[in-house]
């Protein structure tokens, strides 16, 4: 009993902290698309305020489904799929988002990208950190949500890692082919994965009504 006390203490806290580190970053890349017009950093933007959203729903279900005996079993799950859904569907029109600007854009002057790239690198960082410790809260004390959010910071760690790839380039070769070839490319690789993980997300919530990962 007090194991499971103290796993969802800290899952609950690994969720809050989730929203709050999250939370600077679209900010932060929003300002960067006033000096710099990378396709890549644009698409960026959607991706982590979609992200967002799905985060904060994440830790506002899961304290709804743990409240301590005042959701059963059965609700509890509805609850927990309601999240992951929520997540899932956040992930794939961010996805989706992303991919249309990437192919769409027609602007070849990228600007400054400094700002994303920073928030970039930090999220490769610290990403990978959450990713590890969501898998590990979820091998103690299997949680639906908890699940979904380990996938979800899985997809955040490779996506920052493409993005860093693309806005580097543009950075250290401003207008060129190369850049502006990788840029594209980077941002459809971005969008692709993301939108793959948020469908598997949701089929995973519908099929089951709680999703492994």
């Amino acid at each position: 009993m007090q194991n499971s006390l103290k796993n969802s203490t800290s899952e609950k806290r690994t969720l809050l902290l989730s929203v709050l580190m999250s939370s600077p970053g679209p900010l932060i890349v929003g300002i960067g698309l006033i000096i710099g017009k990378s396709s890549t950093q644009m698409a960026d933007f959607v991706r982590r305020s979609a992200e967002l959203v799905g985060i904060i729903a994440a830790f506002v279900t899961y304290c709804a489904a743990n409240r301590d005996g005042a959701v059963d079993e059965a609700k509890k799950k509805h609850i927990e799929m309601i999240s992951n859904l929520i997540v899932g569907s956040m992930m794939t029109l961010a996805g989706g988002i992303m991919l249309g600007i990437s192919l769409l854009s027609e602007d070849t002057e990228t600007g400054n990208v400094i700002p994303g790239l920073a928030v970039a690198i930090m999220g490769v960082i610290a990403n990978t950190l959450f990713w590890i410790k969501y898998t590990k809260l979820n091998k103690a004390s299997p949680d639906a949500i908890i699940a979904v959010q380990s996938r979800l910071y899985r997809a955040k760690s490779f996506v920052d890692m493409c993005v860093t790839a693309a806005l580097l380039s543009v950075a250290l070769f401003p207008g060129t082919k190369v850049s502006m070839f990788l840029d594209t490319i980077g941002a459809a690789i971005v969008a692709a994965y993301l939108a793959w993980t948020g469908i598997k997300t949701i089929a995973g919530a519908v099929k089951k009504g709680e999703v492994h990962p």
